[in-house]
């Protein structure tokens, strides 16, 4: 039984040693550089799709632009103070 699970640890141990050796030799030219830029273009792509997801839910829509500002507008004049004071 011992020796099974020896041969077992060893087959496990060569498995690993050859993915880290896999991904050693897939990143051996990667530079800072290349991941600054991968980032960037990472982030680009996200805005893009978050802004075609926002626009397919109707939330870059004129309408909903609209009556969120007149909601707004509509708040700013009920709590905009007239300038006079009351008093004793």
């Amino acid at each position: 039984m011992a020796f099974f699970i020896a041969i077992l640890a060893l087959f496990i141990g060569l498995y690993a040693c050859g993915r880290v050796a896999k991904v050693l030799l897939a990143t051996k030219d990667l530079d800072w550089d290349a991941i600054a830029n991968m980032t960037g273009d990472l982030a680009t792509t996200k805005k893009t799709i978050q802004t075609l997801n926002n626009r397919i839910n109707g939330m870059h829509s004129p309408k909903i632009a609209e009556q969120e500002l007149l909601m707004q507008l509509m708040q700013n004049q009920q709590t905009k103070p007239n300038g006079k004071i009351m008093g004793g």
